[in-house]
This record gives C-alpha cells, structure tokens and sequence, in this order.
C-alpha cells in the first residue's frame, strides 16, 4: 500500500491511508497494552527502532516508551492541565503530543523547532528571540544530544523560564559519562561514536550536574516512582521511557 501512495491523485490518498491505519489498528486489536497518550487499548505495541525493539510503538497514536511516561508524569505530577493559563514552549513537538497540546492548552501553546517546518516558530535553541521569564513552562525531549553547544542550550532554557515555572528537559542516557568530542563531524564517524548521524554526545548520569550548573534545581524520576510492575507492563514502561529530569529555578 505504502508503494501505491504515490502513483495515486492526490484526493485517493486521504481515503486509502486512513483504510491503512484501520487496518493496522485492527491488527493489534486487543486489551493487553493501554496507551495513556491516546487512552486506547491494543493487544501489543508494534516494533520500532533501528535496534528493533518489541512492544514499543502505539499502535493509534505512535507514543514510544518515553512519550507514555512522560506523559503520566505530566499528569500525575504537574499542573499542565489544571485549565489556568500558561505560557508553555514545546521544543521539537512530538506529533502524538501535538494535537492534544493544542486542544487542551490552546492559544499560549507554542511549538519550537529549528529544522521542522510543521511547528509554530523556527528556534535555534541556544539563542531564544525571547525576553527573561517569558515561558511557565518549558518541555524538551530527545534533542539536546543533537545540539553542539548544549549548556548555552540550558542557560537560554533557565533565562526564559518564569521563576515559578517549571521544565522537563529529558535526554537518553546510554553511558556511564557523558562523553562528547567536537572534532567528530562526519555522520559515518558520529553514528560510530554516538550511535546516530546526527548526535554529538553519549549522555550518562552526570547529565543532572550539567543541568545544575546552569542554575536548575533538578528532580529526576524512574518509571517505579509513577508506576507499579503491573502498570508499567500494561503501559510498556521499560528501559527504553528513561528518567524525567524535572527542572525549577
């Protein structure tokens, strides 16, 4: 089907893609896994990964492990969706996050990205176009380990978060220290060196003391603080979801 996309008119396309995710759905039709991104059911998760991992993806809305953690931290452990306004940046905007963002949040929702034509503002994070304090709050996932100059990254992140707000800036950790070398640039080398083209870092745990020496106070919780053994099979919480690292002035 995925091969027949193209060689179709454009107005086939709509009807034909949404016969192909019925048809995934139905697939994995079952009550074994529980996505609280979405709130559906599945039998399983589907595969994904370059290492392929098993049980990992959604089959109706794409959240991965970390997307279904995180978001049972948003709501178990923040005031994102307590209904009063705030001034939220969402950088790199997960699309299984998007659409539910912007419903719930609505006009102070803002999405970020420096590549990503889909999201609201193009935004070099390491120099925010914003003045101090302007965002209540502040999430980003899986993208400071693509950036050069991470810790100018933080500081912009500290400057323009509102003293009484709060930030998620969540990174994998695949080393037991963080391990960085500048002079590797050619994607060949990088993937060798930090497992994809386009990082510049393996992050270890020392990732926290970074984030504190840009001036954060800094909490982190596992998938147990949030979760029992049952809940996190049910919802395919595993290695793979990471650590939250909850960040105040």
């Amino acid at each position: 089907m995925r091969m027949l996309l193209p060689k179709l008119p454009r107005w086939a396309k709509p009807p034909l893609r949404r016969t192909r995710n019925i048809i995934k759905a139905l697939s994995h039709y079952g009550k074994g896994r529980y996505c609280p991104v979405c709130g559906k059911s599945s039998r399983r998760f589907k595969p994904f990964g370059r290492v392929v991992r098993e049980d990992a993806q959604c089959a109706h809305c794409g959240a991965l492990e970390r997307h279904r953690f995180v978001w049972l931290f948003f709501q178990k452990n923040t005031n994102i969706f307590d209904g009063k306004p705030k001034k939220i940046l969402h950088v790199a905007p997960e699309p299984c996050f998007e659409s539910i963002f912007k419903d719930r949040l609505g006009s102070n929702y803002l999405t970020a990205d420096l590549f990503n034509p889909r999201a609201m503002i193009k935004m070099d994070i390491c120099d925010i176009q914003y003045p101090d304090r302007s965002f209540d709050v502040i999430y980003c996932s899986h993208v400071l380990e693509h950036v050069l100059d991470d810790k100018r990254a933080m500081r912009e992140f500290f400057r323009v978060l509102n003293s009484n707000g709060w930030a998620i800036l969540n990174v994998p950790i695949s080393s037991e220290k963080t391990f960085e070398d500048p002079s590797i640039v050619d994607p060949k080398e990088r993937l060798k060196a930090f497992g994809q083209e386009d990082h510049v870092r393996h992050y270890g745990p020392d990732y926290v003391e970074r984030l504190r020496d840009s001036g954060f106070t800094v909490e982190t919780t596992k998938v147990a603080d949030l979760a029992s053994s049952d809940e996190a099979v049910r919802m395919g919480l595993t290695q793979a979801s990471g650590e939250i690292y909850y960040c105040t002035k």
